[in-house]
């Protein structure tokens, strides 16, 4: 039995291993003025979706356990939706304006490239789009107002436009009512079968660039350029795997060693990136390509959230002359700004990820300005 506590459920809850989530309910109870309790509601609580994970391995606590090694490193799972969606008949999902409908978090930085290519191909009238609450609770992304006005665990009502879920999850369970892995964002949701299309940043992006063109009203704007398909590949290969993805495996690291070399990776990275663009502007010369996006969702999160909270903290990006300056170029791209909210970056890093910050305390900094000249235009 589990006594209701504000807006948290007893942690011990979270020690159950994976498997016995989608069967357990639990009777929540509060203490009414005359001590005795009262039954609020029955809840039934997925323990994939907690951020509140107990470690069982007497070492740091994780923040997934099941993309946990043994060794104490962080290791991601797969995508599970890759289907796909095309403009000549060869799947089943073609490519109509209206169809399909994106859920994101804008604290994401897999999601924020999707928002960033769907406003770079100017395809927005196309494909809608919702943002969920940037603080997961135990039931995972919520399509909760998202000011923070309204506490987790609180009733709200339902900003999602097209079936009214509550939380993402019943998106991932619509589709597969046997899911049992970590849901994610961003997801691509066809309102006509009504099921998730793709679950993978990297193929939406795609389709967004490719598929949708006919309803583009940037068409020549072209993120995937064929004469640098192999190298354009590669770098993406190099970025996602000691950037984008090596901050997650220092910050969500369950000891020492793993974290370390973790740590490294990312800075000898960014060593190479910084040398790489003191030559020149863009990573391939003056046009801005689909890893230069990549790149900047981690870079435009880094000082504020992984230098501190993931712990990648051997230097900040505005010691590195060339990639600040890149960062504020790119931020400073038509329509860029507003696909950046750091109160929503902050909000989900230090509030959702209790094994790393239990206090939930957000610094209010650091003081940030990428409107700044960033003088990059002299390597043209």
């Amino acid at each position: 039995m589990q006594v209701w506590n504000g807006n948290r459920v007893n942690a011990a809850f979270y020690e159950l291993p994976r498997k016995f989530g989608p069967t357990l309910s639990l009777a929540v109870l509060r203490v009414n003025a005359s001590g005795s309790l009262q039954t609020l509601t029955q809840m039934t609580f997925r323990a994939l979706h907690s951020c509140s994970f107990v470690s069982i391995r007497g070492c740091m606590n994780a923040q997934f356990p099941d993309e946990e090694t043994k060794s104490g490193e962080f290791k991601r799972q797969e995508d599970a939706f890759r289907e796909w969606i095309s403009n000549d008949a060869s799947t089943r999902y073609a490519a109509e304006a209206g169809r399909y409908h994106l859920y994101v978090s804008l604290a994401c930085p897999w999601a924020s490239r999707t928002v960033i290519v769907r406003k770079l191909k100017g395809i927005e009238h196309a494909i809608g789009l919702t943002v969920v609450d940037p603080v997961r609770d135990e039931l995972g992304w919520a399509f909760r107002d998202t000011s923070g006005d309204i506490p987790t665990g609180a009733p709200f009502e339902s900003t999602d436009p097209i079936n009214g879920f509550q939380f993402l999850s019943e998106a991932y369970r619509a589709t597969d009512p046997n899911y049992d892995e970590r849901v994610t964002v961003p997801v691509l949701w066809d309102a006509k079968t009504k099921r998730i299309v793709n679950n993978c940043e990297d193929d939406i992006c795609r389709m967004f660039n490719d598929a949708f063109n006919d309803f583009a009203q940037n068409k020549t704007v072209d993120l995937f350029p064929k004469d640098i398909q192999a190298e354009h590949a590669k770098i993406s290969d190099f970025i996602y795997e000691n950037v984008n993805n090596g901050v997650y495996r220092a910050g969500f690291a369950t000891r020492q060693r793993p974290y370390e070399r973790a740590c490294r990776r990312v800075f000898e990275a960014l060593d190479e990136l910084e040398q790489r663009l003191s030559k020149s502007r863009y990573l391939f010369t003056n046009r801005i390509v689909e890893a230069d996006w990549r790149l900047f969702c981690t870079l435009v999160r880094f000082d504020a959230v992984y230098h501190g909270h993931f712990k990648c903290n051997l230097r900040r990006i505005i010691d590195y002359p060339n990639l600040q300056g890149y960062l504020m170029d790119l931020y400073q791209q038509p329509g860029i700004a507003e696909t950046v909210n750091v109160d929503h970056i902050k909000r989900h890093y230090y509030m959702t990820h209790t094994a790393i910050n239990p206090t939930r305390i957000v610094p209010i900094g650091p003081l940030l300005d990428l409107t700044k000249p960033h003088g990059r235009e002299r390597l043209n």
